[in-house]
């Protein structure tokens, strides 16, 4: 094996002086070598008589020596002088290192000399061996993308980790990150414009990013059942809104214009009662229910389907009641009135339904409720939910309930209505404790619709959410305190004690 010396000739670049010139350096390692073979030949002995010298010229200076007497047995003075000659070009290396300030590529005229000097003290009858080059890593750097070694090159750092350029890629998208500046997830890099594409919220209703507010803050509205994000400002854009599941009107969607200026959704509108004649075998339904719970009406109460503005001039001929803002959609009439109703569900023109029919009809009072009006165009299950909650009403009348207080008579019918919501969207337990006394003819009276679709059995559950958290007085605190009583108590027990004290039994 060579001596490490030459091992330093064979890299790229070497440390010498760069102010000296290339022919003093030669100049002083000519002389410095001229001083060693003279030393070596001077230890070789004299010379024999029948040996021949021939001066032979080395570089610019023409200098010349005699080639010492090889015998058969100087063998070990030749490893010996060619030891001596390697070492001679390191030390004049290192000395010329010593003394530069600096560094320099090395020349192609350095190269032929060292190895022009070799091939003539050490002629090899073998080719010449060509080491592989071995180019060692950067301190053990390892790439945190691809795990292989770095070695030299381009190369990146962030956290405390090293990357290949072209292994530093996005986590989302898997292409390289090339700019100078993107965005971490954790350990994760992304580029800025995927990160935004995956954390910053986009509104469910234009499908834009939305905006900062002033602060600099994400600000968004968002249902609290349905979790539909959207810009605030489409609250007072005119943003269609549904009259029913109260989702806004995306840009891509499609929502139908009533008559009356309300939109339903595409989903409301696949189970929405339109007339009074499609809403007849649900009332009939509803009826057997409260007869299943031994709450049978003894007399027949009309029941009708009307727009917004024949509602609103029925609110406002009622003497009694409390109505539910921002919007009634269904109310218990005592009072004698002319109503119009509608006699003929409308057909669809496009995004709006058109062609409506109706007729003005007298309600005459024969008992303590004349009839009940249900705003028509909304879906089957939150039909029947106002259905039974007016009905409650109804039966309350009937049944000599009178001057209860706002929060006792609402709380107690929306807890009806709840309970006809369940079983329509729940799934029928028979193991169930019956809080409300329900006979099994109320559940089977459920089973004779069939089986709802998904979308229908979301609606249903976001009509029991909305009775369940309504935040007024009323409606909202009435049911629940009702609701407690009867989980309490049960149904019977609790209506006994409102007859008696007007009250919720506590």
């Amino acid at each position: 094996m060579a001596p490490s010396g030459i091992n330093h000739l064979s890299q790229p670049c070497i440390y010498g002086d760069v102010g000296s010139s290339y022919a003093e350096r030669k100049s002083r390692f000519m002389r410095w070598l001229c001083k060693l073979f003279k030393s070596g030949s001077n230890r070789g002995g004299g010379s024999g008589s029948g040996s021949s010298h021939h001066p032979q010229l080395i570089g610019e200076e023409n200098m010349s020596w005699r080639a010492p007497v090889r015998s058969l047995d100087d063998r070990a003075r030749s490893q010996k002088d060619k030891e001596d000659l390697e070492r001679a070009i390191a030390l004049s290396l290192a000395e010329d290192s010593k003394r530069s300030n600096g560094y320099r590529w090395r020349s192609d005229d350095d190269d032929e000399i060292s190895s022009a000097i070799r091939d003539a003290l050490n002629p090899n009858p073998y080719p010449p061996f060509a080491p592989t080059p071995y180019y060692p890593s950067r301190c053990g750097r390892i790439c945190g993308g691809c795990k292989r070694d770095i070695g030299f090159g381009n190369y990146l750092g962030c956290m405390g980790t090293f990357f290949h350029p072209e292994c530093f890629c996005c986590r989302a998208c898997g292409y390289p990150i090339t700019e100078h500046e993107f965005s971490l997830s954790g350990r994760d890099p992304y580029h800025k414009s995927c990160f935004k594409e995956l954390n910053h919220p986009k509104c469910e209703v234009c499908h834009q990013f939305i905006p900062t507010n002033a602060a600099g803050l994400i600000e968004y509205r968002c249902h609290p059942f349905w979790t539909q994000k959207y810009c605030p400002s489409h609250e007072h854009d005119n943003t269609a809104r549904c009259c029913s599941c109260e989702r806004l009107e995306s840009w891509n969607a499609r929502f139908y214009s009533l008559e009356d200026g309300r939109s339903l959704c595409l989903e409301c509108m696949e189970s929405a009662i339109m007339d009074t004649g499609d809403c007849q075998p649900l009332y009939h339904s509803i009826r057997d229910f409260y007869e299943g719970m031994n709450m049978r009406l003894d007399q027949q109460i009309p029941m009708l389907l009307v727009e917004r503005q024949a509602l609103n001039e029925a609110i406002v001929g009622e003497k009694n009641g409390l109505h539910h803002m921002p919007e009634t959609r269904g109310l218990c009439l005592s009072e004698e009135q002319t109503v119009t109703s509608i006699r003929k569900r409308p057909r669809i023109g496009g995004h709006r339904l058109v062609g409506m029919r109706t007729q003005p009809q007298k309600l005459i009072r024969r008992c303590e409720v004349t009839a009940i009006l249900v705003l028509y165009g909304l879906p089957r299950l939150l039909t029947g939910a106002i259905l039974a909650h007016e009905l409650m009403h109804g039966w309350l009348r009937l049944k000599g309930y009178h001057n209860l207080n706002p929060e006792v008579e609402e709380g107690i019918c929306q807890v009806l209505s709840h309970m006809w919501l369940e079983t329509e969207v729940m799934p029928v337990d028979k193991n169930m404790p019956s809080t409300s006394a329900a006979s099994s003819s109320s559940w089977s009276s459920s089973s004779k619709k069939g089986v709802k679709s998904d979308v229908e059995n979301k609606l249903g559950e976001f009509f029991l959410h909305q009775i369940a958290h309504d935040a007024s007085l009323a409606y909202g605190g009435g049911y629940r305190a009702a609701q407690v009583a009867v989980n309490n108590y049960g149904l019977r027990s609790t209506l006994d004690h409102i007859r008696l004290t007007g009250n919720f039994p506590l």
